[in-house]
């Protein structure tokens, strides 16, 4: 009996660490990264320059990740209401935040309570790249340039209005910095993302406004805006015979970036798996090119990618930066 007990034993032990050892991979096949649909939220209207990178780059993305990355527009608040969305969801890697600056750097300083910390409530996944925005007007403003806006707005003070996506947003403080560094006072009228300020500019209810290249290349493109200057500090690639404000104001400067992070909680293998999988997005040629086009100056290159400690660091170096800009200019949004 003792000997074919013991003859016994080996055998069920193997059988045991066997089902043991099954029962780990099924487990590890049910939890692993990513098993479902990734949802990319875009706290800012269709049509918005990180709608418009979020929707190119979810694409490749998806196709990296293997597996579907839907975006899903959540606007409001100058962006807050989709940023608390994400920082207050679930930590799974299945809800992302595709954003701009001005959400994730310039709220923080214009919003008594934005309802999240940018830094304590977001871990940096990639920065794609910056934008520079551009000075539009409808093509019957007199005005043909920085210069002659600014003659026609101290001739007439509080007489002309701009545009803006939404308080808080960069567009709004581009205007409130050409206002305290020119000593104009341009009228600013928020609406509710950038495709309705577009849309009443190029009707002509009102006669300019800030936009992001990539929301306004096409009309500039179309002759339906005329684009009287960019608000960075060297000109545009895609656009070389157009001036920066700076040209005219020695000093203003004022780019868009747009960035992925993942809310704080997240699986650090979690964090890295997307950390890695949008290094390969950002290295497609094709990808790119695409935005290149739409006038995204992309960050880094495929040999020297921007890390995540460095995209961190210049969210700080922002936050800091546009804090002095909304204290100096008095914007303010309850």
């Amino acid at each position: 009996m003792f000997n074919s007990l013991s003859a016994r034993l080996p055998r069920r032990a193997l059988i045991v660490t066997a089902l043991a050892w099954l029962a780990c991979m099924g487990a590890l096949a049910q939890t692993a990264y990513p098993s479902r649909p990734i949802v990319m939220v875009v706290p800012q209207a269709a049509g918005g320059t990180n709608d418009i990178v979020g929707r190119v780059v979810s694409q490749k993305l998806g196709e990296v990740l293997g597996t579907s990355v839907v975006v899903e527009n959540r606007p409001g608040a100058g962006g807050n209401i989709g940023t608390q969305a994400v920082a207050r969801g679930a930590k799974d890697g299945y809800t992302l935040l595709m954003t701009i600056s001005s959400s994730q750097a310039i709220n923080p300083a214009l919003y008594k309570n934005p309802g999240f910390d940018p830094v304590k409530d977001f871990r940096p996944v990639s920065l794609i790249g910056s934008v520079p925005n551009v000075l539009l007007v409808h093509p019957s403003f007199p005005a043909k340039n920085v210069a002659e806006l600014l003659a026609l707005a101290k001739a007439r003070p509080g007489h002309y209005q701009y545009a803006s996506a939404g308080n808080g947003t960069l567009n709004h403080l581009l205007g409130e910095m050409l206002n305290t560094m020119a000593g104009v006072s341009l009228q600013h009228v928020p609406y509710k993302g950038v495709a309705p300020a577009l849309n009443d500019v190029l009707g002509g209810q009102l006669p300019m406004l800030f936009a992001s290249l990539p929301s306004s290349l096409a009309h500039i493109k179309a002759g339906k805006l005329r684009v009287l200057a960019v608000s960075g500090a060297t000109r545009s690639p895609v656009l070389p015979d157009v001036p920066t404000v700076a040209e005219t104001l020695p000093g203003y400067n004022g780019t868009l970036w747009v960035g992925l992070f993942a809310p704080a909680g997240v699986p650090p293998e979690v964090l890295a798996r997307l950390q890695d999988g949008m290094t390969r997005t950002l290295a497609s040629t094709e990808l790119r090119a695409t935005l290149e086009k739409q006038g995204v100056e992309l960050a880094g290159s495929p040999e020297q990618p921007v890390s995540p400690e460095q995209f961190a660091a210049l969210l700080a170096e922002d936050i800091a930066k546009w804090a002095r800009i909304v204290k100096s200019s008095g914007a303010a949004v309850d």
